[in-house]
């Protein structure tokens, strides 16, 4: 590991001016290339205390031995220089968007005497006109088949287009009429040209003008009694509208942009691209990349606008990008992209109207393609397998953690404290054995506290059941934990009449297989506090370690420094997964509990009173003070309620002491109904944990 002391620029050295630079490490590979307005700024932020930096950073400048600048005049020429130099040496440490598959596009060879329309993959080639990307050749197919009855372009491959030539008779296409047989001579060079030139314009959107020309063209054929071609152009219009149905109309008839989205965790982001071309949705594609630098959202999608467009010229790049995120500063970048395109660009974040809704779609489709590449890769058993090798090295275990239990802590400003408890076997989720706990034995907010708890119970219920089933031949030493009457099991789950979750043989649910491995959702403090809760209990053959949300390290509790594992690493992304697992299962719990808390009233204990007389005495009244103050005969002329069921209403009522006022949290009003509205609870998540 390099101290970057050892190859930090002299003060002065640097310039003030724009450039781009590159890490070399001490092989001379170059590691990382990046762009800066003023170099010497940037630079300056690379070599301050290793501390401070984000520990993607840390690791490329101990990685790096060397660096180096070029400068430039502007931010444009830093913008396209950076591309360049990413292309052509492919640095470890900068964002790569691995693209899951060779996208096709519908291309127009017009750089052939007699061009030719095909699905072409890969690097795109000069003077051929593309059309896309599709996300299946067979959907390029199938428009190409129904427009080549309104324009029959070749369509044959170089070898058919010679022999068919040489013999003077053409395809099966030519007799069909898909096809104008050029090979043969039936129009000229030039006639075909035109004609490829013009499913050209209409693939590129002129739909309008050209099915408007055609119906004219029907009609005249009609009014001359020419009935056979004013069916087949009839027929050639419909053709065309089916073509053209197969692309959703999603914005106005004359817009041309691309609209790009991103989903990002910690470890990963994905990035989908719809291509919108006169108003209709003609290609999507997306990538998934590894987060290898500390980037930004501004960040990814700069990194994204340079791969999507760094080969484009002219009207590959629309006249607009739409995107969830600015890059920083975005004048570069906009006056880039319109260089490319040969007019002006307009790069900008949709605020309303159809253009906002479909980035919306967009960013749906990102988040399904995320998830979707982490189902994938946590559903391989050669990556599991690889995963639980790496944490059981990294923590220095003696065998694969099999089982890792992972517990967390939510509650909102002190409220309403519980845990959960998830499990994973085999690096795979465990549903059925998941737990959560309501933490009982104190008041208030202490996630150490609540941590040590938790744990004791945990594991006091397994040397419960170790020394039922015989397998503990001493009383085990449980100190004073808390009641395992707070346990509670997945919701819908059926409990005993002590309060125990049992199974559907009626027999209670255990905790009676330990963990090889134990995660909590923290640092050091928490760590601390769960060995000391297994040391209490005298257990010592259950590994523990945390994981620290904000920088992905890994905390053992008898390590003053974390563990930092490769952000590559497969054993860190199944850390992060069961850790926020933990924490989806507590905070899901914890809004339950808070929700029934604060919609309950004194009308939950009326025996016999459903929820539609409940909320027919509320709606009648107005409010819960209102109904208090009621006599029994003006309850009983609220429908549906009949005297002895107002008789009972009234004593509930008059038996139960007056709560303290809700308080809407969003607007500061008194609420005289018992129950927080949606605005409440929605500025309470903002504060939860």
């Amino acid at each position: 590991m390099a101290d970057p002391s050892s190859y930090r620029p002299k003060p002065g050295q640097i310039p003030d001016s724009p450039g781009v630079y590159k890490f070399r490490d001490e092989h001379g590979r170059v590691i990382y290339v990046g762009k800066a307005k003023s170099l010497r700024q940037r630079l300056a932020n690379y070599f301050q205390d290793l501390a401070g930096l984000h520990p993607r950073t840390r690791t490329m400048v101990t990685t790096a031995a060397s660096v180096e600048w070029t400068v430039v005049t502007t931010e444009v020429e830093a913008l396209q220089l950076e591309y360049s130099w990413i292309k052509e040496f492919d640095p470890r440490f900068n964002v790569k968007y691995r693209d899951d598959k060779s996208y096709p596009y519908l291309a127009v060879t017009l750089n052939e005497e007699f061009p030719r329309v095909q699905v072409m993959r890969g690097a795109k080639k000069k003077g051929v006109r593309y059309f896309g990307p599709y996300a299946h050749a067979w959907a390029i197919r199938e428009t190409v088949d129904l427009m080549l009855r309104v324009f029959p372009v070749r369509t044959c491959s170089a070898g058919v287009f010679k022999r068919s030539a040489q013999i003077g008779r053409p395809c099966l296409l030519g007799y069909i009429g898909k096809c104008s047989a050029p090979c043969v001579g039936r129009i000229s060079a030039e006639e075909h040209r035109e004609l490829a030139e013009e499913f050209c314009d209409f693939m590129a959107g002129r739909t309008g003008a050209y099915l408007r020309r055609l119906e004219r063209r029907m009609q005249e054929a009609a009014e001359e009694m020419e009935y056979e071609r004013a069916a087949r152009l009839r027929d050639d219009i419909g053709a065309l509208k089916r073509a053209m149905e197969k692309s959703a109309v999603v914005l106005a008839d004359a817009t041309d942009a691309d609209l790009i989205a991103v989903a990002e965790d910690e470890l990963e982001a994905a990035v989908q691209i719809f291509h919108v071309r006169g108003g209709r949705v003609r290609g999507q594609r997306g990538w998934v990349t590894d987060k290898v630098e500390a980037v930004t959202t501004a960040g990814l999608v700069e990194h994204a606008l340079q791969q999507l467009y760094g080969e484009e010229r002219g009207d590959a790049v629309p006249k607009e990008v739409l995107v969830p995120a600015l890059p920083e500063p975005v004048e570069p970048v906009a006056q880039w992209l319109s260089q490319r395109r040969g007019s002006q660009v307009s790069l900008r974040i949709p605020q309303r109207g159809d253009k906002k809704d479909l980035m919306a779609t967009v960013g749906r489709n990102a988040q399904q393609a995320l998830a979707l590449h982490k189902t994938k890769r946590a559903s391989d058993l050669t990556t599991r397998s690889r995963a639980l090798e790496e944490i059981a090295e990294a923590l220095g275990l003696d065998s694969v953690p099999l089982r890792i239990e992972c517990f967390d802590i939510s509650h909102l400003q002190g409220e309403d404290v519980v845990a959960s408890m998830v499990v994973f076997e085999d690096g795979l989720v465990r549903k059925s054995e998941y737990r959560r706990f309501q933490i009982k034995g104190f008041e208030g907010q202490d996630d150490v506290r609540s941590m040590h708890e938790v744990i004791g119970r945990r594991f006091k219920r397994y040397l419960q059941e170790k020394q039922k089933s015989g397998e503990w031949t001493e009383e085990p030493d449980v100190g004073t934990a808390a009641p395992v009457d707070g346990v509670l099991t997945a919701a819908g789950e059926p409990d005993r009449a002590d309060g125990r979750p049992v199974d559907d043989d009626g027999r209670p649910k255990r905790f009676a297989y330990p963990p090889q491995l134990v995660v909590v959702d923290g640092g050091a403090p928490q760590v601390a506090a769960a060995r000391r809760a297994l040391d209490e209990l005298g257990i010592d053959d259950v590994a523990v370690c945390g994981l620290a949300k904000r920088l992905e390290e890994v905390w053992l509790p008898t390590e003053d420094d974390p563990v930092v594992l490769p952000r590559s690493s497969e054993g860190l992304y199944l850390l992060q997964r069961v850790r926020d697992e933990a924490h989806r299962f507590a905070i899901t719990y914890q809004r339950n509990k808070r929700s029934k808390r604060l919609k309950s009233s004194p009308l939950d204990a009326v025996p016999g009173l459903g929820d539609t007389r409940r909320q027919a005495l509320l709606k009648h009244f107005g409010s819960l003070k209102k109904l208090r103050a009621a006599t029994v005969d003006e309850i009983c002329e609220v429908p549906g309620v009949g005297r002895k069921t107002a008789e009972t209403v009234a004593a509930a009522l008059a038996g139960a002491a007056p709560s303290a006022p809700a308080v809407n949290t969003a607007t500061g009003e008194i609420i005289e109904d018992d129950g927080a509205p949606p605005a409440a609870l929605s500025a309470e998540r903002g504060q939860e944990r």
